[in-house]
């Protein structure tokens, strides 16, 4: 655990507010950003750690942007955890009780509907660029390669053909973990 400064955690905060903003379809779309800038860009954890900051956090119960706390926790600890938090939580929440009230007044506008249509391929791209950037120690593996890209495939068919529920994807994704496929 790193000892940040508080010109760092204020960057960090600031960094996540701007990934709020962007997170149509909720916070996991913007992990591979936080990869990069907490990763990549400072060095503040590892790949390994950033990898499981989301594993643990996605397997725990409650609201899927825990993530986010573990990512800040490993970063910087309490303050860390602090940071991404608000980071995540404030200009997000306070947006989204805005547009909400404004958009209900006009679900049935031509601009209202334009827009919901819109969103989804963005919302696509957000979770494939997070899909990669979290397969992607696996796939560099060559003894795991066959087994990641097998269960990327899988789940990317499985989510365009059917309304199958994502957790049986996940159960997939740990079995075939288990079984040392990946």
């Amino acid at each position: 655990m790193n000892a940040l400064t508080w010109p760092d955690l204020l960057a960090l905060t600031g960094h996540f507010m701007l990934l709020s903003l962007l997170a149509i379809g909720g916070a996991i779309t913007t992990a591979s950003d936080m990869h990069r800038y907490v990763v990549a860009e400072h060095g503040w954890i590892s790949d390994a750690q950033f990898t499981s900051s989301i594993a643990i956090a996605q397997a725990a119960p409650g609201p899927n942007v825990l993530f986010v706390a573990v990512i800040g926790w490993n970063v910087a600890g309490v303050t860390g955890m602090l940071a991404t938090l608000i980071g995540t939580m404030l200009p997000s929440t306070l947006l989204v009780l805005a547009i909400s009230r404004w958009a209900a007044r006009r679900r049935e506008s031509l601009a209202v509907r334009a827009f919901a249509t819109g969103m989804a391929p963005l919302t696509l791209g957000l979770l494939l660029a997070t899909g990669w950037v979290l397969a992607e120690p696996f796939v560099r593996a060559p003894e795991q390669r066959i087994g990641a890209l097998a269960v990327i495939a899988v789940t990317i068919v499985t989510m365009l053909k059917t309304r199958l529920s994502p957790i049986w994807l996940v159960a997939l994704g740990a079995v075939v973990g288990a079984l040392g496929g990946i």
